[in-house]
């Protein structure tokens, strides 16, 4: 079969996590003869630098003609400016909003062999498998007004938090329909006892269960959430929240897995056109020493050729190929080793 993919390495790190999952998707399909081309393009701060724009309407087109879409990382200190009127992260909400993602799926499952790597005790640690569902396109990071203003004599900041009930709805229902292919439980996090926004949450929630009697479904407060991600993980089966309460909470997770390195992510929406990219950020501060964890980079490929291209064998390969170079021993700095990024890269592909 042939797909067309459009990458976006980005900034930092970006570009190096991104050439090691192209040699690994470029393995899989001499491997199941496949054919995958591939269009690279500028997003971030690389593209402010080049072209005055995060994003240019020539890159989202790529993206949205492509079988799905590979991200790197954004942004980094040189484009960190508070008052810049285009930042890096500006790019990557209008990517999500152009391509109609509105869900991303974030996977958190720790592996044995690296409990020593978290900060959580390994007996906390024991039977952990996450699948956080985060609300995309709502929230506070689109909600209107947003914006500065002088009132009273005052420097006033706004932002809206703004959901229709559709917004919740499609997301809470790809929730319960995950969950059907796991351990039937669904955790959905909100703040119903301040913001009438979670209180509509709650609300749809509910609805949705009571549609889906055949999956538990749980509502908690988010300061509780965070607590218990820390206190008790491995009771969480599904979790469902919105935008930035996602944003918080997965990255929260992340540390559960001993390295923000090691996790992947899925952004899907009503189209087959996905997002695929690991959670951590560019890392400036590690970008060309060649030392960068690639595998939540390369995890991201096994969620791309599952979800966008439909090729579930293949994403299982991947994902047991890392899952034994982990076993094996190898490791990136991140995780306790010398390994660089090519050499982590090519120990998955002799696994594969």
């Amino acid at each position: 079969m042939t797909f067309k993919i459009t990458l976006l390495p980005g900034d930092g790190i970006g570009p190096e996590v991104v050439a090691e999952a192209v040699r690994v998707l470029d393995f899989i399909a001499s491997k199941y003869n496949h054919t995958f081309n591939f269009t690279e393009r500028l997003m971030g701060g690389c593209s402010i630098d080049k072209y005055n724009s995060s994003l240019t309407d020539e890159t989202l087109a790529d993206c949205q003609s492509a079988d799905a879409v590979l991200l790197g990382a954004v942004g980094g200190p040189k484009w960190d400016d508070p008052a810049a009127k285009d930042r890096p992260e500006r790019g990557l909400l209008a990517l999500r909003k152009g391509l109609g993602v509105f869900a991303n799926l974030r996977p958190v499952k720790v592996h044995p062999a690296l409990m020593e790597w978290s900060p959580l005790k390994p007996e906390k640690l024991q039977g952990v498998d996450i699948l956080v569902v985060r609300e995309l396109t709502g929230g506070l990071y689109f909600g209107w007004p947003k914006g500065r203003d002088i009132k009273d004599g005052r420097e006033r900041a706004v932002d809206t938090l703004e959901y229709y009930d559709y917004e919740i709805k499609r997301v809470m229902e790809l929730a319960f329909k995950l969950a059907k292919g796991r351990r039937k439980k669904v955790t959905s996090v909100d703040k119903a006892n301040v913001l009438e926004s979670s209180r509509l949450w709650r609300q749809i929630a509910t609805e949705v269960g009571a549609e889906n009697k055949d999956v538990e479904l749980e509502h908690m407060l988010v300061d509780t959430t965070s607590m218990r991600l820390i206190t008790d993980p491995a009771w969480m089966d599904v979790v469902v929240t919105e935008n930035m309460f996602g944003d918080i909470l997965t990255d929260e997770a992340s540390i559960l897995a001993g390295s923000m390195g090691m996790l992947p992510s899925a952004s899907l929406g009503e189209s087959t056109v996905g997002l695929f990219e690991p959670i951590h950020g560019s890392a400036p501060d590690i970008a060309g020493k060649g030392i960068a964890n690639p595998i939540g980079t390369i995890l991201s490929t096994a969620m791309l050729l599952r979800h966008s291209l439909k090729l579930e064998a293949e994403a299982v390969v991947i994902e047991k190929a890392v899952e034994q170079t982990i076993t094996a021993g190898a490791r990136t700095t991140d995780i306790g080793g010398k390994l660089t990024t090519r050499q982590m890269a090519d120990e998955i592909i002799k696994r594969i």
